[in-house]
């Protein structure tokens, strides 16, 4: 009998810790795992990196499109600058003029 009595007391003696290190491992495992866990973080952080990164290539792609519509108000308007526009759009030039030639893939506009 003595030696049943030692293992349920010693049983019950193991009940409460094993509560709570079932408790901590389950709170280990949220604070990694979870929604708001370090593995969550590390993916919004690398989406939070990529928005930037559209925002960035966004606002550089609207500064271009402003500088264009800058260009065709009438208190900007340069004229010098919409005839080379529409000689380069109708592929003419005046004989006077004198032409260089860009490599393929590099466009003035």
């Amino acid at each position: 009998m003595g030696f049943w009595r030692g293992i349920k007391r010693r049983g019950q003696d193991a009940i409460m810790p094993c509560v709570f290190m079932a408790l901590a491992g389950y709170f280990v495992w949220g604070s990694w795992q979870g929604d708001r866990g370090l593995e969550a973080r590390h993916v919004r952080q690398e989406a939070l990196l990529a928005a930037k990164q559209d925002l960035s290539s966004a606002q550089q792609e609207q500064a271009v499109w402003q500088r264009r519509v800058d260009a065709l108000r009438t208190q900007n308007l340069d004229r010098d600058a919409l005839d080379e526009r529409v000689r380069d759009r109708l592929n003419l030039a005046n004989p006077l003029d004198i032409i260089v030639m860009y490599p393929q893939g590099q466009r003035v506009f």
